[in-house]
């Protein structure tokens, strides 16, 4: 993308960089480049971005890249991907209001930290922002469940607080304005004893990491459940309509296109062995489905986030 192409760059305070590759700040690790990639200072550097920036450029928030896939031949666009400034975590009586950088884990400690609980957030990957945009979700509790009000800067630049009638919360989305980027978010959490939040919270680590491949290239559960609702933790929990339980069905554990894999360990996990491009992913990803598809009638469908153009397209 040549800079003529776009004529009319607002100047910023933080950083603005052309032509940047997203593979490294994918937890897949692949993915082609962005237009730009812009890392605001603070908010005010942000809202003037938006407001001078020509209305015909597409802007996409990203978060720490946990659950998303950037196609091989990247996105046209400005990426804005926030950072220090955008990470504080405060507590005031029973409310926790994190800054849409602070990663899911990080607020699940602090907040235990007061005596409140935020522990279902503790084995989430990624960051606030993108635990509001996906309404996330473990052990029967989703964000929805605690959330009070978000403060966003919409595609005009203008900061203004959003609740949760306007983002209407379903199983892993919501409807986010266009091109808004969220900021911050305020959540109501329950009292608890801090000794055993921090308990509780190591437990659910241990258990995350004997059944899933946390040490691999990942982004988390590949495919929404089909039953419509997030593992209980529980032991009553029903499996049947698990994504991982129907791929295991369909035989597809362990299958493998290039360097992407379903995990042997977690089969709704597709991991990055090494090498993998973002269309090996993308590939396995749907061939999983036609099979589940072929096998069950069940159409699985995708939890990572796909953006981006095939490298084909760029190429042309």
């Amino acid at each position: 993308m040549s800079e003529l192409e776009f004529p009319n760059l607002p100047s910023v305070r933080g950083k603005l960089t052309p032509n940047r590759a997203l593979s490294d700040l994918t937890w897949l690790r692949v993915g082609g480049e962005a237009d730009y990639l812009f890392q605001p200072a603070d908010v005010d550097d942000l809202q003037h971005f938006l407001a001078e920036l020509p209305s015909e450029v597409t802007v996409f928030p990203m978060g720490v890249g946990s659950n998303l896939i950037v196609r091989d031949g990247g996105l046209r666009a400005v990426v804005i991907r926030l950072g220090r400034g955008f990470n504080t975590i405060e507590t005031e009586g029973d409310l926790v209001t994190a800054g849409a950088a602070a990663l899911d884990a990080h607020v699940a400690r602090r907040a235990a930290d007061a005596g409140l609980d935020l522990t279902f957030l503790r084995t989430i990957p990624g960051s606030i922002g993108g635990a509001v945009r996906m309404n996330a979700g473990c052990y029967g509790s989703y964000l929805a469940d605690h959330f009070v009000s978000a403060k966003i800067v919409t595609r005009d630049g203008t900061l203004r607080e959003i609740t949760a009638d306007e983002l209407q919360f379903q199983y892993r989305q919501t409807e986010l304005p266009e091109g808004a980027v969220l900021i911050s978010a305020t959540l109501r959490a329950a009292a608890g004893e801090p000794e055993a939040l921090h308990a509780r919270m190591a437990a659910q680590l241990q258990k995350r990491d004997e059944t899933q491949p946390t040490k691999d290239r990942s982004a988390g559960s590949t495919f929404r459940n089909p039953a419509g609702f997030s593992s209980t933790g529980r032991a009553d929990d029903v499996q049947d309509l698990k994504a991982w339980k129907v791929i295991d069905d369909a035989g597809l554990r362990g299958a493998r296109i290039g360097g992407a894999q379903m995990s042997e360990k977690h089969s709704n996990f597709m991991i990055n062995t090494g090498g993998a491009t973002a269309a090996d992913l993308e590939t396995l990803g749907e061939d999983v489905r036609k099979k589940v598809y072929a096998d069950s009638g069940i159409t699985l469908e995708w939890e990572i986030m796909r953006v981006g153009e095939p490298l084909s397209e760029q190429q042309d």
